[in-house]
């Protein structure tokens, strides 16, 4: 089943007409994306779309074989005019499924929000869910039965990242499935930012024109197993962090502050956090990482590596010239190291955050510059073990490694 898409973009294009914003002033030429419509094995349209038939001309298609026109979005869209010989577009009710002549089937899956997705089966049996701007499959919450699995998924990924979770998290997307981003807006930045972005969650985002084959899955980007996130004091680090998770299901987040009794400011920036993670994310507060690594089970997030090493210096004395000298140091050396091996050897999916410090002002005090030196030696024996690399500055992430 081979699937065009004639365009990738967010109802009103991108860019956007008259819109300043540094994004649509970036998305030129092959960045440029047309409303999203697609056209699968030259008989079926999905959304029809203003310059449709020009948009396929370009890519060496035809319309002319087109048999059938369905709509996706919550409206019927903006007025367009239909090419001549195609049929009158149309909608398939929910739960309903119709077959072609041409051998496709076509069910309509029910959305959690206005508008259609469809879920179709090729000739081959291949098979595709294609799902409307800004929705996801209804009814495939925790302990829904599995589903079949999905060969091609194409979905609004920077809109509802939350729609792959659900996928996932009934099977119907694993690992070799290709999930491209579609309806892409003026939300993400174009080129290497929403490429990087969309590889974290093993997704991917294609030029128009382009044509998919459903079962092909060599381009299908690896998610890495360990990441390590950087950043200074509100720099962005934690939500680069959940962002590389949220269309993953049941994340266990694992706090290393603890709470702090009495200490108000503490208790907003825990809130903050917690009202920022998905509803569907489980919580430990603890700092024995070394087990939670080491065991297999869903994606879990670390934040962050410099409480933990707050943690593992009260415990072995550091800020006791006496005590560290007289074993404190090699104690702490020995912790840091087991915790590198548990990451290294980790078998679930790892994301770690952590501060660096290292650039900002010396500290006044011998015990501040010690626990700066040695943040800055757990950071680098903690990304030695690690696949992918990002530091996050002024909310931006920037590739160290990967």
């Amino acid at each position: 089943m081979e699937v065009t898409l004639l365009g990738t973009g967010a109802p009103a294009g991108l860019p956007r007409p008259d819109c300043p914003c540094a994004a649509c002033a970036t998305s030129l030429g092959p960045h440029a994306r047309a409303a999203t419509a697609l056209l699968v094995d030259g008989a079926l349209l999905l959304d029809l779309t203003p310059g449709a038939a020009f948009a396929a001309a370009r890519v060496g298609h035809s319309l002319g074989g087109v048999r059938q026109v369905l709509l996706s979005h919550p409206h019927d869209g903006p007025p367009v005019e239909v090419p001549a010989g195609l049929p009158q577009p149309g909608r398939v009710p929910d739960g309903r499924e119709l077959a072609l002549l041409t051998g496709h089937r076509v069910r309509a899956v029910a959305m959690d929000a206005p508008g259609t997705g469809y879920a179709l089966t090729g000739p081959d049996g291949q098979r595709l869910l294609y799902l409307p701007p800004g929705g996801a499959p209804a009814g495939l919450e925790e302990g829904a039965e599995p589903a079949e699995r999905y060969d091609l998924v194409l979905a609004d990924l920077v809109g509802r990242p939350d729609a792959l979770a659900k996928l996932r998290a009934v099977g119907a997307v694993g690992p070799t499935t290709d999930v491209i981003a579609v309806h892409l807006d003026h939300d993400v930045p174009p080129g290497a930012e929403l490429t990087r972005r969309l590889a974290a969650a093993g997704a991917r985002a294609v030029p128009d024109g382009t044509t998919l084959v459903a079962g092909v899955y060599e381009d299908v980007p690896d998610v890495p197993r360990r990441t390590l996130v950087l950043g200074g004091a509100r720099s962005g680090k934690s939500v680069e962090a959940e962002r590389r998770l949220e269309s993953f299901p049941d994340v266990l987040y694992v706090a290393t502050g603890g709470t702090r009794g009495g200490d108000t400011e503490w208790a907003a920036r825990v809130a903050t956090h917690r009202e920022r993670r998905p509803g569907s994310w489980r919580t430990a507060e603890t700092c024995d990482l070394v087990p939670l690594l080491t065991e297999e089970g869903a994606p879990v997030l670390i934040d962050c590596l410099s409480l933990w090493l707050t943690d593992a210096m009260d415990s072995v004395g550091a800020w006791d010239d006496a005590v560290w000298a007289d074993g404190g140091e090699r104690a702490l050396r020995g912790r840091v190291a087991e915790l590198a091996g548990a990451v290294r050897g980790a078998r679930r999916t790892v994301v770690l955050v952590s501060n660096e410090v290292g650039s900002g002002i010396v500290p006044a005090t011998a015990s501040g510059r010690r626990y700066r030196d040695e943040l800055g030696r757990l950071n680098a024996a903690v990304a030695a073990e690690c696949e992918e690399v990002v530091l996050v500055v002024a909310g931006q992430a920037v590739v160290l490694r990967g």
